[in-house]
Formats: structure tokens, C-alpha cells, sequence
């Protein structure tokens, strides 16, 4: 989709002097690239937990173009707002690839939430497969009617706004880790700070690119910048004592019927202690954007920045996006020739 109807690039950078780091070793090993030099693949993490500041409806998207490079798009499972389900051909599509529609309320959410982190808990124990869980700790968009949410948010903390972000929301995320952790031992946190050309300061992504604007206008964003953290979340995340989880129980208390589900409640201390976790990654998340706009790079002149096109590796795999319908079209012209 993007390579026919939105071309542009992903220019991806690595952290490596704060949390989160890569050694230069380490990036070396993760870069692979054919004699030409075009990147042919990331290895970053195969099963792990993906975060991201959300500027644009498209971020998700191009965070599941860059796990086409990671060898893992297969395997991702996406947290969406729920209305985007019933967007038309895409959100059945969605639909079908089991991602995670959520209504932005916990308290009608964690129940449809524990029941996803349980089955994909289960697949993991059960398949040696890549799994990508994306989500959104900002839970939506920053735009001028969320602005003032995120701003109110603060205040009733006693903290200072973000400037290029929102407040991020650390309970489902929180809980995503605690459910999946245990499950597997190996899980990362990829964290992205995204940013896109084009869009001034203290303006809203959403105004100047759109879904529609970028796939029916064909006018994308020249380049889509990444940079990328990565941790270790059983070591260098502060997700709490798993000890005392119930996996038992689902949130409302009811028992599984497969005895595959999350806890039901997160310490109080424990909660706390990640939300402050979660508030200066995004905080220094903030700053890496406010050098973006002043220097239009997510990170100083001489560091690594892969510029990389959104293009298929090879024009056979074209074929992939289309097999699934194959069969049903033969049925149909098997019909017709009866």
C-alpha cells in the first residue's frame, strides 16, 4: 500500500548514551544490509511489547511497516480505539488480524483486555512465533480537544504538561507486561519516538496528514522518523513482584475456563511506581521532539540514521498480499462455468 499509493521512507536511529541504549556493537549486529546497502532487515526483539507517542492515525501503520523489517509483521496484534473497527475494508481487515479494540475506558476495557493478553499469553507458552503487541500509553491523538485533557491530567497530579505530547495513561500498559512477562521470560519493551516532517510547533499532526490524505491524496510525510529504545522488561522495567499474581482469576472475578488469565489488581505502591517510570521516558521522549523541530533530526549529526524505503524486498511478495483471495475467486469462476 504504501510502496504504490504513499511512498516515503522510515529513518530509524538507535539510542546510545541514556535508558534504553544500544551499544554500537549491538547495532551492527541488528542492521543488516545487502552489497548495495539498503537495508534488508532489523533484528530487534521477536516477542516483545511496542510503545510509541501518538501523532497521527497513520502511526500504528508505520509502526507495522517497520516490523515488516523486524520479520515479525505476521505477528503483530495491534491496541486500536474501538470505532476504528468499523472503518471499511480496513477495519475488517483489522478485525480478521485479531487486533485489540478498546473504548479508552478501564473499566469496560481491562475485562476484553485480560481475555486478549490471555490468549496471546497462551500462544506464546504453546508457539515458538514472534509476537508484536503495539500500543498507545497516550491513548489517542494530540490534537486541540485532547490538549486540554492531558493538560486538566496534569494538574490533578501536581506535574507539568507535556509540550510535543500527551500525558501517557500507564495502566494498561502496565498491566499488558504484567500479564505477558510471565509467560515469556524474554519479553522486550520497544519504545519509538516518532516524529514527521512538515508539521510546526504546536500544531497537530492530524491536520496536516490523514488517513486520506496520505493513501486517497497520495501526499504522505517525506520520511517517517523513529528512534528507537529498547529494555529488557523482566530487568529494567518496573513492572512489580509478579509473586502474588492470580492467574486464575479474570478482572471481574470470574474464573477461567481455561486457567489462562492476568490478575486481578496492581499494587498501589507498585502502580505508582511505574507510572513514574512511564512519565520520564515520555518526558525525555518530549525533549528528543522539541530537537526534532529545531534540528529536523531525532538525534545528533554523526549518530546512525538508516534511511530506509517502504518497499517490498522482492517483487514476488507482492503475490502474499493477494493469495488469500485466490480461492475464493476460483470458487466464483467455478460457479459460473456449471
Amino acid at each position: 500500500m504504501s510502496q504504490w499509493f504513499a511512498p516515503t521512507k522510515l529513518v530509524v536511529s538507535f539510542e546510545i548514551e541514556g535508558q534504553g541504549r544500544f551499544t554500537n556493537e549491538e547495532i551492527e549486529k541488528l542492521v543488516e544490509k545487502d552489497a548495495s546497502g539498503r537495508v534488508l532487515a532489523l533484528h530487534l526483539p521477536q516477542k516483545a511489547v511496542m510503545i510509541a507517542n501518538h501523532q497521527i492515525y497513520a502511526d500504528w501503520w508505520y509502526a507495522w511497516c517497520l516490523t515488516y523489517f523486524m520479520g515479525t509483521h505476521k505477528d503483530v496484534y495491534i491496541v486500536l480505539k474501538d470505532s476504528l473497527k468499523w472503518v471499511p475494508i480496513v477495519g475488517w481487515g483489522m478485525q480478521f488480524y485479531n487486533f485489540i479494540f478498546l473504548a479508552r475506558s478501564w473499566a469496560s476495557d481491562r475485562l476484553h483486555l485480560s481475555k486478549s493478553l490471555a490468549w496471546l499469553g497462551r500462544r506464546a507458552e504453546q508457539r515458538d512465533t514472534p509476537l508484536t503487541l503495539i500500543l498507545y500509553p497516550e491513548g489517542t491523538l494530540v490534537s486541540r480537544d485532547t490538549r486540554p485533557i492531558s493538560k486538566r491530567y496534569a494538574d490533578k497530579l501536581g506535574i507539568p504538561d507535556m509540550v510535543h505530547s500527551l500525558l501517557p495513561r500507564s495502566t494498561g500498559l502496565h498491566y499488558s507486561l504484567r500479564s505477558l512477562a510471565p509467560k515469556i521470560p524474554s519479553l522486550q519493551l520497544i519504545d519509538i519516538t516518532m516524529s514527521y516532517p512538515g508539521i510546526p510547533a504546536f500544531s497537530y499532526g492530524q491536520d496536516h496528514y490523514t488517513l486520506r490524505s496520505i493513501f486517497c491524496d497520495r501526499v504522505p510525510p517525506p520520511a517517517v522518523h523513529m528512534h528507537i529504545r529498547r529494555f529488557d522488561v523482566a530487568k529494567e522495567v518496573p513492572i512489580g513482584d509478579l509473586s502474588g499474581s492470580n492467574a486464575e482469576s479474570l478482572p471481574n472475578g470470574s474464573a477461567s475456563s481455561k486457567g489462562h488469565t492476568v490478575e486481578i489488581d496492581i499494587p498501589e505502591n507498585e502502580r505508582v511506581n511505574f507510572d513514574s517510570w512511564l512519565q520520564d521516558l515520555w518526558r525525555e521522549k518530549d525533549k528528543r521532539m522539541s530537537k526534532f523541530l529545531d534540528t529536523g533530526s531525532l538525534v545528533d549529526e554523526g549518530q546512525v540514521r538508516l534511511e530506509i524505503p517502504l518497499e517490498l524486498k522482492h517483487r514476488r511478495e507482492i503475490l502474499d498480499a493477494f493469495c488469500f483471495f485466490v480461492p475464493a475467486q476460483m470458487g466464483w469462476i467455478s460457479t459460473k462455468l456449471r
